[in-house]
């Protein structure tokens, strides 16, 4: 039996010709429907298109409605991998439009509206989340799982939050998740693999419904609602969720998970999950404090928001302005904290629901449960109607007349009894709500903070970034967040200490401070990174800039693919004609991405070899998109590079990509002129000049300070002839130098040299001419005797910084790296990576299998301090003055148990390595 679509009330055509298009397009409906899909064209453009794109399906959809709904539902179960975007995004349009029919012609209740809306959000994760994990499983990159285990997406879930949570969702609602996995699925060794896979999975679920298409889009899809987002990835193991809200966790995340319902993937697992949480959510003892607390939080999102003010209703904000739908949100769901430790019968999702028990137990008086909820359907009605307009997530009222005539219209009434009603509900909202948000004096227990050093933090105000007034006066107000924080620190002191340091490099405060307070959670982090690294701290205080990044929500994403990188880079570099200006974006962008690699770093998100690999494709991007910006500035004076142009070649660390978070970039320029003999511009130059003055202008843009810093510091002593030759080497002459003249050190360099920027076809040319050198024949004997006397020469001029020094020393990594470049340019392996180098010493008998993996256990741990030393100082290492935070890093990052070990490790390793060189030159030694 169906049961057709039989509109209530129906809204006025606010454009008539638009609703008589639409009326036109839809056949085979009653009249009553006919009237209701025009009045809605009429007051909709959005939903104006939605009847054109769907006359036939809304023509059936409205004959039974109950039925089209189930049947897009199933549609949206069984969506394939390859119609995926397309069907979710078909399936939004056609709820979307049944529901904004049944909601304007007053068919179904708000319940059912949001209810449906919400139905949608659930089947749509869970059909992106099983798309995303089958993927991971394809591919192999969940370990032990099969195809069998799609089906409870390997056991991570999808917690809706807010109002998807609450099956509460508005008409144009983003939706709030957090993704979790159950680490104990897996063996503790395959955790990292795993997490990495579900990161991927989470991502390409959100893509399917976030990202916009020529069909639209299904929902936007915001992950911040994550335990301390900021610095954790977008799918995060139950455990490590627990720990957090265990010992981090917040009264305003207190209040989320009342509404926290799995829905998407392993429900059982999240139900579990919830169910370990309750002691963090619900209170045991009755806990007055989250009045303080939601309190604040109203104060804190008005002032943000700037919506503090009284009301008027042009451009008021139904959702967080005075007597909005939050201010009922935040009164329903205080109270439920208050008391539900104790009641279990409070512990209810929705809102409406919410109020109905609160007054059924007693908690709130029955008259004020019923206003209530009176007007908060009312609110959402009207959110509703604004948001059906244009499908904008607003929750403004109109700031025009014609903006309430409209809207009016939708509610088929007139514009004046609207504004009328609107204003007597807000108002009466906020007289039911504010008297029991006002605040009340702190108790003595939440007035304390921790012992400190009154001695430090006596000379704060002396300090520039709080000798401001405004700066000292947003300080002040955050100022308890940092003391409470340092109070949970191992070592308050300690990071006090490091605190004070930062504050007192930072040149001004008021934008940085104004960031913490609008985002406590930064607090965390901060503390974090001036506790552990105070290299990274000085960066930070000299470029508070860099949290900018944090905040864009995407900062503990996996790590894009190099060409996007590139890409990225170079628009942001196109969108600006100033010279000047495209080099302070270079810079502004690359500290950015270089402050993120050492918190991910830091955090434990990469490793040590992938941090490197990191950094040495930021240079490596940094130099080949303002490489074409230097040549365009040279070119608009002396005239187009003559001949093919010039490519930079990458030496060292820059070439084998091992940077590490201080390095330099070694650089050689080689151009090729062909038969040109000078520039053809506005003031020609000689070929040689051209080149040398455009090398030098690379050299510039890379080094210079300019009001964002410099890039890197520039090393081009590789080049033929080093100091005394040009800066930049034609082409003839490298090839020349380097088959007739060149030493064998210059030759064993070139086993880490790699093209980065330049004209392709002259890239080629030079790798293929490295190769080429590379296999080449040598003189086995003699290449022995240079290698060897060059170790000795090093080791005559460059002594070790310290007991700690990874670089320099016998078995340390500039010895293991010449050797391995030895034994790449002996067996002619041409990989730039120091492994290659190692196993091509295998090949040509320098040394056995046994004896490689000694090198390369040497080099692994020399390697990896090296990237966390260089992170936490630019000084030798100094285990003593390390502090907790820098010592426990330093030990995750070598996976060494204590200093003591890891200074035995070092030892014990190093001079294994040593040896086995030592053992690979006997000949030579002796000479």
């Amino acid at each position: 039996m169906t049961h057709p679509l039989i509109p209530n009330r129906i809204p006025r055509p606010f454009d008539p010709d638009r609703g008589a298009e639409a009326r036109a397009r839809v056949h085979d409906v009653t009249p009553e429907q006919a009237d209701l899909l025009a009045g809605t064209a009429a007051c909709s453009p959005y939903l104006a298109g939605l009847i054109e794109k769907e006359a036939d399906w809304i023509a059936q959809a409205l004959q039974d409605p109950d039925a089209a709904l189930a049947d897009t539902l199933q549609t949206v179960a069984a969506l394939e991998q390859a119609n995926l975007m397309s069907g979710l995004r078909q399936a939004k349009r056609r709820v979307a439009l049944l529901t904004a029919l049944a909601d304007l012609g007053e068919v179904w209740p708000l319940e059912q509206v949001t209810g449906t809306l919400t139905a949608l959000a659930d089947a749509a994760c869970d059909t992106a989340l099983r798309a995303g994990i089958a993927t991971q499983i394809k591919r192999g990159k969940l370990p032990g799982m099969g195809p069998d285990d799609v089906a409870d997406a390997g056991g991570m879930v999808v917690l809706a939050m807010g109002k998807m949570g609450a099956g509460e969702l508005n008409y144009s609602s983003d939706i709030d998740l957090i993704c979790l996995f159950d680490e104990s699925r897996f063996d503790p060794a395959d955790y990292q693999e795993a997490r990495a896979a579900f990161v991927r999975a989470t991502r390409a679920m959100s893509a399917a419904l976030n990202d916009i298409t020529g069909e639209g889009y299904v929902f936007r899809t915001d992950l911040r609602l994550r335990p301390d987002p900021a610095v954790t990835p977008v799918c995060l193991s139950m455990e490590a969720a627990e720990r957090y809200y265990e010992s981090l966790g917040r009264t305003w995340e207190r209040a989320a998970y009342i509404k926290a319902r799995p829905a998407a993937g392993d429900l059982a697992a999240g139900d579990k999950f919830l169910t370990t949480l309750r002691p963090f959510v619900w209170r045991r003892h009755l806990d007055f404090a989250a009045i303080q607390d939601a309190h604040d939080m109203r104060l804190a999102i008005r002032e943000h928001k700037g919506l503090g003010g009284p009301i008027t209703l042009p451009d008021h904000n139904m959702k967080l302005g005075r007597g909005g739908i939050r201010e009922i949100e935040f009164f329903t769901q205080t109270r439920q904290l208050i008391a539900g430790g104790r009641d279990a019968d409070l512990r209810v999702r929705g809102t409406v629901p919410g109020l109905q028990v609160l007054a059924e137990k007693g908690w709130i008086p029955t008259e004020v449960a019923t206003r209530l909820t009176d007007h908060y359907r009312a609110h959402r009605t009207v959110e509703h109607r604004l948001q059906m307009v244009r499908d904008a997530q607003t929750h403004r009222l109109p700031a025009t007349d014609k903006g309430f005539e409209r809207l009016a219209a939708m509610m088929d009434t007139d514009m004046d009894s609207l504004k009328t009603d609107l204003r007597t509900r807000l108002e009466a909202v906020h007289e039911d709500t504010e008297g029991f948000f006002a605040p009340s004096a702190p108790s003595e227990a939440a007035s304390k903070v921790p012992d400190i050093d009154l001695s430090i933090t006596n000379r704060w105000p002396t300090y520039p970034a709080l000798r401001n007034a405004r700066g000292a006066a947003v300080f002040e107000r955050i100022r308890p967040i940092f003391l409470e924080k340092l109070s949970r620190a191992a070592r308050p002191d300690e990071a006090l200490r490091a605190l004070d340091g930062f504050l007192a490099g930072l040149p001004a405060g008021v934008q940085l401070f104004s960031l913490f307070e609008a985002n406590p959670q930064l607090v965390d982090l901060l503390i974090d990174i001036v506790g552990t690294s105070p290299a990274l701290a000085k960066h930070l205080s000299q470029n508070a800039g860099v949290f900018d990044a944090v905040i864009g929500g995407a900062f503990f994403d996996a790590w894009p693919d190099t060409q996007v990188w590139q890409a990225d880079l170079e628009s942001a570099l196109q969108d600006e004609a100033d010279y000047e200006s495209r080099l302070d974006i270079a810079r502004r962008w690359a500290k950015e991405w270089h402050f993120r690699i050492g918190v991910h770093l830091l955090r434990g998100v990469i490793s040590a070899q992938e941090a490197a690999t990191h950094y040495s494709d930021l240079a490596r991007i940094c130099v080949r998109a303002l490489w074409p910006v230097v040549v365009d500035e040279f070119a608009r004076r002396f005239g187009p590079p003559p001949g093919r142009g010039a490519a930079v070649l990458g030496m060292g660390s820059l070439g084998a990509g091992t940077l590490s978070a201080t390095s330099d970039l070694d650089m050689i320029v080689i151009y090729d002129p062909l038969d040109a003999d000078a520039s053809d511009g506005p003031k020609p130059l000689a070929t040689r000049p051209y080149y040398a003055r455009l090398t030098q202008a690379l050299i510039t843009a890379i080094t210079t300070n300019t009001a964002q810093g410099k890039l890197y510091e520039v090393d081009m002593r590789l080049r033929p002839s080093g100091n005394q030759g040009p800066v930049a080497t034609s082409w003839a002459s490298f090839q020349d130098y380097q088959t007739k003249e060149a030493w064998t050190w210059e030759h064993l360099a070139l086993t880490r040299a790699q093209a980065i920027a330049g004209p392709q076809d002259l890239i080629d040319d030079i790798e293929t001419f490295r190769q080429s050198l590379m296999r080449g024949p040598r003189d086995r004997s003699q290449t022995l005797r240079d290698v060897a006397d060059m170790r000795a020469r090093i080791a005559a001029a460059k002594h070790p910084a310290g007991p700690w020094d990874t670089k320099l020393g016998r078995g340390r990594l500039q010895d293991i790296e010449l050797a391995s470049q030895l034994g790449g340019l002996l067996s002619g392996r041409l990989a730039r990576d120091v492994a290659s180098g190692v196993a091509g010493g295998v090949d040509c008998g320098l040394w056995d299998q046994a004896a490689a993996d000694v090198l390369l256990r040497a080099y692994g741990l020399c390697f990896d301090m090296q990237i966390a030393v260089r992170l936490l100082t630019q000084a030798p290492l100094d285990t003593d003055a390390l502090g907790q935070g820098g010592t426990a890093f330093l030990l995750r990052i070598t996976d060494q148990p204590d200093v003591t070990a890891l200074a035995g490790a070092l030892a014990e390793r190093t001079a294994a390595a040593a040896e086995v060189i030592d053992m690979a030159l006997p000949e030579v030694k002796e000479t």
